[in-house]
């Protein structure tokens, strides 16, 4: 393969900063991985051999690099990173979606990516535009999660539901929403998608249109959620009562 450099969006590949992040890669995307690289000063730590030994089962090379690991990561403490490749998948149909509507924060995907498998939701939708899926900070803070779900990125919302318009709209917003006690009063679908808005901006009016918008009641101390509580709260809530985290 070519010689690396540091990421910019416009590579087909990127990295997993982190000894955590990059076994997930190996062990859930290993057909997507393509190099390993260790830092001199891990050579004799347990989780480098771990990796060593899966990435010589999956046919990966691997290497020490420490100037590229510190490049990628700017930090210093970097000890591993897989160089892989970009991947899109096709959306189960059959699950529920959880959809991000111009988030602008890595840091708020990552989580939001971690978040949703933790609580039973493996189809993530992206709406351009939005933050980088594949930046390494995106990686690093979903933890590697991002390698055990099914991710695409569309260029519109109208897209995204052209292929899936089967499944029941929960926009979550202010306009013409009922709360989130409410809503989940009601039996859930078995397809159904649960819709974020960009950090600053959230959903746009129209959105109240397309489904059954839902809000999250606070006091009136705050004006509102961060995007990854807010969608951890929905995902929570939502993935209870859907049998997908234990049922109520």
């Amino acid at each position: 393969m070519p010689s690396l450099s540091a990421y910019k969006s416009s590579l087909d590949y990127s990295y997993t900063p982190g000894l955590f992040p990059s076994m997930e890669c190996l062990l859930h995307r290993p057909s997507s991985a393509m190099r390993l690289l260790l830092h001199s000063d891990a050579e004799s730590s347990e989780g480098a051999e771990k990796l060593r030994k899966l990435a010589e089962e999956q046919h990966v090379r691997w290497e020490h690099a420490d100037r590229l690991l510190r490049m990628v990561s700017g930090k210093d403490n970097c000890y591993a990173a897989v160089v892989f490749r970009k991947f899109s998948d096709d959306l189960d149909p059959a699950f529920p979606h959880v959809v991000l509507h111009c988030p602008g924060d890595t840091g708020n995907i990552g989580t939001i990516m971690r978040t949703a498998l933790g609580f039973g939701f493996e189809d993530i939708a992206f709406i351009r535009p939005c933050a980088d899926v594949f930046d390494p900070h995106t990686v690093r803070s979903s933890m590697g999660s991002l390698f055990s779900l099914r991710i695409h990125v569309f260029d519109s919302f109208d897209d995204y539901r052209a292929l899936y318009p089967s499944h029941t709209l929960y926009p979550f917003m202010l306009r013409r929403a009922q709360s989130l006690e409410t809503v989940l009063s009601e039996p859930v679908p078995a397809q159904f998608s649960l819709v974020f808005g960009n950090e600053g901006s959230g959903l746009p009016d129209t959105f109240a249109d397309l489904g059954r918008p839902v809000r999250i009641e606070s006091n009136s101390r705050i004006d509102s959620l961060n995007l990854s509580v807010a969608a951890a709260v929905g995902l929570y809530t939502f993935g209870r009562k859907a049998g997908m985290t234990g049922g109520y």
